[in-house]
């Protein structure tokens, strides 16, 4: 591994590419190794050392990267923020995770100027990607440094913000590597997260990233990519048809992405989708929500048996399954990793035996050991010491192993619906709805209901062609009453226009049902 990691690959041969921009620029390794070091030097400078925190609040472009690349080789925890986020909300951010510089991007300018100004951030530590009023614009921050490597390198890590969709978002935090380990070793290692799925450093591979670099996976893995010398094709603002025309304009072997994506590219009509070429697809993984078989079997007939699935969080993971497998076990997302182990339990802790659903936890070891950023009774709530001294983890999915240990999910454990007694997974309903024809996206969840406790509520967004209303009502829940038992059925529609979903595809469910909400109390 000590041959890997983007400053060796960049120090070798320059002249190869390492990034396409949003705008089409071509970065060569050269050009963002340069960028990368010039940013060292302005950090150094502001009198940042190891341990120490910088925050990112940018839309996806190569400066995200740069400057993430330069933390990494220079001890520094990076803090990518999510960039829909109102302005008190970043302040929060930055506040809590004490950061010490501020990079901004002048798409954001409003919001990150509110954010910096409610905690009187430091003038000095707020720096703009173009230009933001009171922020340093990057290109004079980097002016006249060194494009030489650094000395004294140390790694350092991303410390990602949980979404906050049950409370105020938390920072993971993981233990910094020794200082004297070299930043290139380590993030070689790190680019071995895609070799678990067969894929190999350097040669023809491609990595196409369509989603948010705040997001851990997203950003993990098309690091990941450049850490192994993939040339990675950057996406801003993630559509189906340019994505496809992305893969087939750059040959692209490997990707993140989630199940919503997957419904959004079988929608395309049938012409539009045979314009493009995806036969270069290899390993084009895809995580963060349960995906209706339905649409897996299809994406796996169109794309061919390049479609991976894993299982994992923020906090660590997970589990892993291949096409073939898949194929063999529809629906499941699989068996632990190398070196990583889970366990079903129910609420007493005990371990249930195949088929039975539970709680999932997984397996906390070596560097994916971490804590929640001044929480410690969030960090103890959500784990699980076992007898032999090891330590699991949950982020409240519910699931269960079948025979072979293949994991199943059922749904995130505060979504489900108790109704009469009876414990009802909305993902599974959700799945079955996704197979209407005029629908675009669902969200199912439990309101208040007298005598049961709760009843289901399906919230719908219309496909392009479809008009909202009774008619349409009926035709969907005529629909559900021959694919679904009589308990699981919706016992009613309402429409939205859009789904409230973050651009990685992840559903603020809570925004849909809270209102329903309002003067009760739920029971899980």
């Amino acid at each position: 591994m000590a041959d890997h990691g983007f400053w060796n690959y960049a120090r070798r041969a320059p002249e190869k590419l390492a990034l396409v921009a949003p705008d089409g620029r071509h970065w060569t390794r050269g050009e963002l190794l340069a960028l990368c070091n010039r940013i060292v030097g302005g950090l150094r400078e502001l009198g940042l050392e190891r341990g120490d925190v910088l925050a990112i609040d940018s839309p996806n472009c190569a400066e995200f990267y740069a400057v993430w690349l330069a933390c990494l080789q220079s001890g520094l925890y990076v803090v990518p923020v999510n960039w829909h986020l109102a302005p008190p909300e970043v302040a929060y951010i930055l506040q809590d995770s004490a950061a010490k510089a501020f990079v901004s991007h002048e798409r954001l300018a409003g919001e990150c100027v509110k954010a910096a100004d409610e905690v009187e951030f430091p003038v000095e530590g707020r720096i703009a990607i173009g230009k933001v009023p009171g922020f340093q614009p990057l290109s004079q921050f980097v002016d006249g440094r060194s494009a030489e490597m650094p000395e004294g390198r140390c790694a350092g890590a991303v410390m990602n913000y949980t979404s906050g969709t049950t409370g105020r978002p938390k920072g993971v935090k993981r233990a910094l590597a020794p200082a004297e380990m070299d930043p290139d070793l380590l993030m070689g290692l790190f680019g071995g997260f895609l070799g678990m799925f067969g894929v190999q450093p350097e040669g023809d591979e491609v990595y196409i990233c369509g989603s948010p670099l705040y997001h851990t996976a997203v950003l993990v893995q098309s690091g990941a990519a450049l850490h192994w010398g993939h040339p990675v094709v950057l996406m801003d603002r993630w559509t189906p048809e340019e994505m496809l025309r992305l893969i087939d304009e750059y040959r692209c072997t490997t990707s993140h992405l989630v199940p919503t994506q997957f419904h959004r590219l079988l929608q395309l009509p049938e012409e539009v989708r045979a314009k493009y070429d995806v036969s270069s697809t290899r390993t084009m993984l895809h995580s963060a929500a349960p995906c209706p078989p339905d649409e897996k079997r299809k994406m796996i007939e169109w794309w061919g048996e390049s479609i991976w699935e894993y299982y994992a969080a923020t906090e660590g993971g997970g589990t892993m399954v291949s096409p073939q497998e898949w194929l063999r076990y529809p629906g499941t997302v699989g068996r632990p990793w190398p070196n990583a182990e889970v366990l079903i339990l129910d609420d007493a802790g005990q371990t249930l035996g195949p088929g039975d659903v539970g709680t999932i936890y997984m397996l906390m070891q070596g560097t994916t050991s971490f804590e929640y950023k001044g929480a410690a009774e969030k960090t103890k709530k959500n784990r699980f010491y076992g007898d032999d001294g090891k330590v699991f983890f949950t982020v409240g999915d519910l699931g269960y192993l079948n025979e072979e240990g293949y994991l199943f999910l059922c749904d995130r454990k505060i979504d489900m619906i108790i109704s009469g007694g009876a414990n009802i997974y909305p993902a599974e309903i959700e799945a079955e709805l996704l197979n209407h024809p005029k629908v675009g996206d669902v969200a199912v969840f439990g309101i208040p209901n007298d005598d049961w406790g709760e009843e289901i509520k399906a919230v719908i967004e219309p496909a392009a062609d479809a008009e909202p209303g009774d008619a349409l009502t009926e035709e969907i829940l005529a629909f559900c009453q021959e694919r679904l038992a009589r308990f699981k059925q919706p016992k009613s529609i309402d429409y939205t226009d859009a789904m409230p979903r973050d651009p990685n595809g992840k559903l603020y469910k809570r925004k849909l049902r809270d209102p329903y909400w309002e003067g009760h109390e739920r029971a899980i």
